[in-house]
């Protein structure tokens, strides 16, 4: 039995489930969308990393590293960016695992100079690679302002060898349209790049840092196609 597309109404229903169920707390929570696949034979290295970008940005801003120096480095710092790495740096790391791993998990995109991605790969490679973080190439003259800017506003979708895709959609200070319609964003990004689109999605769920997860399933799904 094959589902239907995941609607905007279906995944509104899931916020407001997920936003009634969560436990109030003195922190801002975090609402995430996980989405279960099926029909994918995971044993032929089924692999999905997806930058997303979303209609409406959470309060907690992706960090973002860029990788450059001369004019780029100088259009980054100027753009705000939360990391500008010059090549001595780079240099650095590739000879302190420890500080390169800390780098990795400190940022959520890297960006760089397409001059010095031979060296990236070298320094950081094993450790941005199994990450799903390896740097989108920055052209010479490449506006970096507008594209950190789109980055910003993203967030990574990914899944490796596994039947369930996760990402957050905003947080708990975000109105459930706006919840909702990043949440479409990314189903529509990760359909694009199933097998059978929407086909291989068996289930849909939306929860809250605190709370239980609100889930949609294929039986709900079907009776929904049915009526």
């Amino acid at each position: 039995m094959y589902l239907t597309m995941v609607t905007n109404t279906q995944i509104a229903e899931l916020v407001k489930r997920a936003r009634d169920g969560a436990a109030k707390r003195n922190f801002t929570q975090s609402a995430e969308l996980t989405l279960v696949l099926k029909d994918i034979d995971v044993k032929k290295g089924f692999n999905l990393n997806e930058v997303v970008a979303l209609p409406h940005k959470p309060s907690k801003v992706p960090s973002i590293c860029v990788i450059a120096s001369g004019d780029m480095g100088t259009k980054a710092r100027k753009a705000g960016i939360d990391r500008v790495m010059e090549p001595a740096e780079l240099d650095r790391l590739g000879t302190n695992k420890r500080e390169a791993r800390k780098v990795v998990r400190a940022h959520d995109f890297f960006l760089a100079d397409t001059a010095q991605m031979a060296s990236i790969g070298r320094s950081l490679g094993q450790f941005l690679g199994p990450k799903g973080k390896m740097p989108t190439p920055l052209p010479y003259g490449a506006p970096v302002e507008n594209i950190a800017g789109r980055f910003k506003n993203s967030v990574r979708v990914k899944a490796k060898n596994q039947l369930n895709v996760s990402a957050k959609i905003g947080d708990e200070k975000m109105d459930d349209g706006q919840l909702v319609e990043n949440a479409s964003a990314i189903i529509a990004a990760v359909e694009k790049k199933l097998p059978q689109g929407d086909k291989n999605i068996r289930n849909a769920m939306v929860k809250f840092s605190m709370g239980k997860a609100a889930k949609l399933t294929a039986l709900k799904l079907a009776k929904e196609k049915k009526d």
